[in-house]
């Protein structure tokens, strides 16, 4: 059992500390943070960075080395053939978009990182893994000064009081997570650009993406950088701005003991689920299917964000999205459901909306609002949109929008609901450039 799963850690704000030497179990396959080169993967054991000594065997006398080194005279020595001049090149090409991204050469192990900042190595371990890199041996030489860099800023902000370590590691793995998903689309995003302008197979587009990718680098940087930038200002804008306005605006017609009324926030809570979508996708070949999911996700997330709201996730067929009130809410729904109704490829869509009190966490929501839309929206009809009862009633006033009763329904988890359905009244609606 490695002896860094069986000690209790300090904290991120405590000072290094000498640790039992870690057995490296596990982590040859893990050799770095992204597939590297092998043999920077490689080096000979040393101290260990908290200042512990590892065992090491005697070194060798010159003449042992020869005679283990030296292959028998009847025996052709093994020598690998020279890399030919294509491989060369996209190697080099492939080191250099690697120093480039990492900031130079991979020349540290992960102890003397860890110590470097100043923290116990599985302190270390807990902000790697909360970015979501794979474990990594004592002998790696994976990490380079601007992993250390990174590694003290976080751990100042603890040791400042700023963040609490679990805060910290929080903020760390939403950082982790969406660069993650964000660095998939975008490679993916530029491999079927080249397959379908350059008419190449996907496997050469792949290659290729290794000597485009320099040129591109400096501008996704400064828009992701600005696009977080505007992202922040909105977040601070809905969650801490106007939260206390949303609450008080969810207060009419509820009576203080609903299941969500301790929650902090108000919301519109709505999905969107295209019909028939199992059934249809299998008649599809993949192209297909992947221009037929991407038309769905472009189409939401355009609607969402003019209507003002918040694309929270797409799962599949299905997509759940957020509004700050529940007209915004009610606005986004109808066009979601006209649009799929009107396309001529993508099916009809079912979709549901509920106003009331979310709470949000780890990028997503939660809470029984959220359920209650699922809910809905399995009983809503191909081309229409349900709600519930309360939220009715806060859209009764608004000529924009037509309400009718329809049965009341026992929904699992809720007992009896009034479903409603939603219907344009006056006005042209959310209008998309």
């Amino acid at each position: 059992m490695n002896a860094e799963n069986v000690h209790q850690d300090t904290d991120l704000a405590a000072p290094d500390m000498t640790r039992e030497p870690d057995d490296g179990s596990g982590a040859a396959s893990d050799a770095a943070f992204e597939a590297g080169p092998a043999e920077s993967m490689t080096g000979p054991a040393g101290p260990a960075a908290d200042g512990t000594e590892q065992d090491q065997e005697a070194a060798p006398t010159a003449e042992e080395s020869a005679e283990q080194t030296a292959a028998p005279a009847d025996e052709p020595a093994d020598e690998p053939a020279p890399p030919t001049g294509a491989m060369s090149a996209e190697r080099l090409a492939a080191k250099a978009l690697e120093a480039r991204l990492l900031g130079g050469e991979r020349k540290l192990r992960r102890r003397e990182v860890a110590a470097g900042a100043g923290v116990s190595l599985l302190s270390a371990r807990k902000l790697w893994r909360a970015l979501g890199f794979p474990n990594l041996g004592d002998d790696d030489v994976a990490f380079t000064e601007r992993d250390q860099a990174a590694l003290s800023t976080i751990v100042d902000l603890v040791r400042e009081g700023v963040l609490t370590e679990e805060a910290a590691i929080s903020i760390t793995r939403a950082i982790g997570q969406m660069t993650d998903r964000m660095v998939v689309w975008q490679i993916e995003a530029l491999v079927e650009d080249m397959v379908q302008k350059q008419g190449v197979p996907d496997a050469v587009a792949r290659k290729q993406l290794v000597d485009q990718l320099p040129s591109l680098i400096d501008a996704l940087e400064e828009m992701l950088v600005y696009s977080w930038h505007r992202q922040l200002n909105a977040g601070v804008q809905r969650l801490a701005v106007r939260a206390e306005a949303g609450l008080q605006s969810s207060e009419e017609g509820r009576e203080g003991d609903e299941d969500d009324a301790p929650l902090p926030l108000a919301r519109a809570v709505g999905f969107a689920d295209l019909v028939s979508y199992t059934s249809l996708s299998r008649r599809m070949n993949e192209k297909t299917l992947a221009q037929l999911v991407q038309r769905f996700e472009n189409k939401c997330a355009e609607i969402i964000s003019v209507g003002g709201g918040r694309l929270v996730k797409t799962v599949g067929d299905e997509v759940l999205y957020i509004a700050e009130t529940p007209a915004a809410g009610a606005e986004i729904s109808l066009a979601l459901s006209r649009a799929f109704t009107e396309d001529e490829i993508l099916p009809q869509a079912r979709v549901a909306m509920v106003w009331g009190r979310i709470l949000s966490r780890l990028g997503d929501i939660y809470g029984p609002t959220v359920n209650l839309a699922a809910r809905l929206t399995a009983l809503a009809d191909p081309g229409s949109v349900l709600v519930d009862s309360m939220t009715a009633a806060a859209l009764e006033q608004d000529e924009r929008f037509i309400l009718v009763p329809r049965p009341a329904e026992d929904v699992r988890g809720f007992g009896e609901i009034h479903p409603v359905q939603l219907q344009p009244g006056s006005g042209r609606g959310l209008i998309l450039d």
